[in-house]
């Protein structure tokens, strides 16, 4: 799978995510990395391969099976001047880490009247498929996104994922960035060779369209952009907008997108009950109200454990023909 991009370099998303650890890990010493099976194994998924070898096990470290603990001690090495990147390998494990994450990292800064900062990245997957089951297969980013202090990514193409990664570990706040597991080796994209970033929280238009606005995040915008084309075909013409950032929200990108069109989808990963959709789709009922010319739609994880049967899991998550269906009814199509 791959974004239309510039002529230039193409790598995997995985690759993206591992060169801009790299290249922050070669520019700042201060930067170092722990969780899980990240140096000799590289990872479950094999997104660090080799950085231990370069790096050593000082600055790429193997923890124990201990969430909470890693996780602690890299909120007090933040706030005594280092910066963390931590590992956690399942976004299904954040309940292990809540405490130090939601009453310590993202609070800390302010119960410090700003004396303290806490520059850390938690580094999690999210995304359903991989016939994971249950406990391996949710999308969690609205937990995190509830939480203040914090800001949270969802970065869907290898130019954003590196560009926001580099991001994140340079900015003083702990940043949450949840990254889909089935992008890792099956999404191809442009990324340049030469040192850049992509600031935090500002969305971006992956398609550009006049009849409705699908916003969608992580790998929901290669659904919209399917739906996308299979709409032009119908005669409509779609707008697909990735927010990228999910804390803090370009809000002014969604909305005027929604004005022009008249018309919004809103598709996230996450269980749609009380979930991301609900938070977008409420920004463009408040702000552009008087523009829409049909009700804000969402379209989120079937509100269920995620079933381990292929032909239940598939079911559980948005797809391009059921966003399809939807935007046409919206356009009267």
């Amino acid at each position: 799978m791959s974004m239309p991009n510039a002529n230039g370099r193409e790598i995997f998303y995985g690759e993206a995510i591992k060169e801009a650890l790299a290249e922050e890990l070669r520019r700042d010493p201060t930067v170092f990395m722990l969780g899980e099976d990240i140096a000799e194994a590289g990872t479950t998924f094999k997104v660090l391969n080799g950085l231990v070898d370069e790096f050593g096990k000082d600055r790429i470290l193997d923890t124990p099976i201990s969430e909470p603990g890693f996780t602690g001690l890299a909120v007090g090495a933040a706030m005594t001047g280092l910066r963390p990147v931590v590992d956690i390998m399942f976004g299904d494990f954040s309940g292990l880490i809540l405490d130090q994450v939601a009453n310590q990292a993202a609070k800390i800064h302010y119960m410090s009247g700003g004396k303290l900062k806490v520059p850390m990245v938690l580094r999690t997957t999210m995304g359903a498929g991989r016939r994971s089951a249950a406990q391996h297969s949710q999308s969690l980013q609205a937990w995190y996104s509830h939480i203040p202090g914090l800001k949270v990514i969802v970065p869907s193409t290898p130019y954003d994922a590196k560009g926001l990664m580099k991001s994140a570990i340079r900015d003083d706040n702990p940043v949450v960035i949840l990254e889909d597991k089935m992008m890792y080796k099956t999404v191809k994209g442009y990324v340049p060779e030469e040192e850049y970033v992509v600031p935090i929280g500002v969305a971006d238009i992956k398609r550009e369209g006049s009849d409705i606005t699908l916003i969608a995040t992580s790998s929901m915008v290669y659904v919209a952009l399917d739906a996308a084309k299979l709409l032009e075909e119908v005669g409509i013409s779609a707008e697909v907008v990735d927010p990228r950032t999910l804390v803090p929200l370009d809000k002014q990108t969604l909305v005027e997108s929604v004005k022009k069109t008249s018309r919004a989808i809103v598709i996230d990963e996450g269980y749609e009950q009380y979930g991301v959709t609900a938070e977008l789709a409420s920004v463009i009922a408040d702000e552009a109200f008087y523009y829409l010319d049909a009700p804000v739609k969402r379209m989120g994880a079937m509100n269920v454990p995620i079933p381990f049967s292929p032909a239940l899991e598939d079911l559980t998550i948005p797809n391009a023909k059921g966003v399809f269906e939807m935007a046409k009814s919206l356009c009267n199509k």
